[in-house]
């Protein structure tokens, strides 16, 4: 019997699938809802994040980690506030910012810290305020409505650009994958032996059987396109 299959690997947990957790800084989000203002203490490095994290020491004495923004610098005063001071950095509800401002790090929810648009070179836009929500422009053209209670950060997150620079050597993309606890390289399946992969074998490399496999399908066999809603040539 051949190894098992990579995606049955990775849902066992085993080292080589899961996160370097000792290396993360901890979670980045916005502090509970209220006003606040702080003063940006370090910005460091945050393994797992292609943007930078910055530690801001709030008024009443607690830390932030929020996601750095470009041109941020240390000593900086962030103020967290339902006022329209729109500066970058600054923290504000949706309802606050107005239209055609980039943001970044949008909340799903009040309060829930950020969910939506933080990964570094990107940035969404505010397209308008209606009565029941504010439309803001996602990195993917997708326009979506968020309530007007939600937090984003006005600016860009840092780091854009850093996808311009080539990895040069095969070794620089192993850690850089290995701290999102992705495998890398990939072996496709066709080019596996029979006990190892479902598309393996053969005197070249081809599927050799329909790609298509049920939902219900065993894990040994789930694999290709799983449940597609239709095959062949448009």
């Amino acid at each position: 019997m051949g190894k098992r299959l990579r995606h049955q690997r990775r849902g066992s947990g085993n080292p080589p699938y899961t996160s370097p957790s000792f290396k993360h800084k901890g979670p980045v989000g916005y502090p509970k809802l209220g006003e606040y203002e702080g003063v940006v203490e370090n910005i460091i490095h945050n393994p797992g994040s292609t943007t930078p994290m910055a530690i801001v020491r709030l008024e009443n004495g607690q830390v932030a980690k929020l996601i750095a923004y470009e041109g941020m610098m240390v000593g900086e005063k962030i103020k967290f506030t339902r006022e329209s001071i729109v500066k970058p950095g600054n923290v504000l509800p949706l309802a606050s910012i107005p239209q055609g401002a980039p943001v970044f790090n949008i909340e799903g929810e009040p309060g829930d810290g950020g969910k939506y648009v933080r990964a570094a070179g990107t940035y969404a836009v505010i397209i308008s305020h209606e009565k029941d929500g504010v439309i803001v422009k996602l990195p993917s053209g997708k326009h979506k409505k968020f309530m007007p209670d939600c937090r984003a950060t006005i600016g860009l997150p840092a780091g854009g650009g850093r996808d311009e620079k080539p990895f040069v050597k095969a070794g620089k993309r192993y850690h850089a994958t290995r701290a999102r606890a992705k495998l890398w390289p990939i072996t496709s399946g066709v080019a596996m032996n029979p006990v190892d992969h479902p598309h393996g074998g053969g005197s070249h490399q081809h599927v050799g059987r329909p790609k298509t496999v049920a939902r219900g399908a065993p894990p040994g066999r789930k694999v290709g396109s799983i449940a597609a809603r239709r095959t062949g040539k448009r």
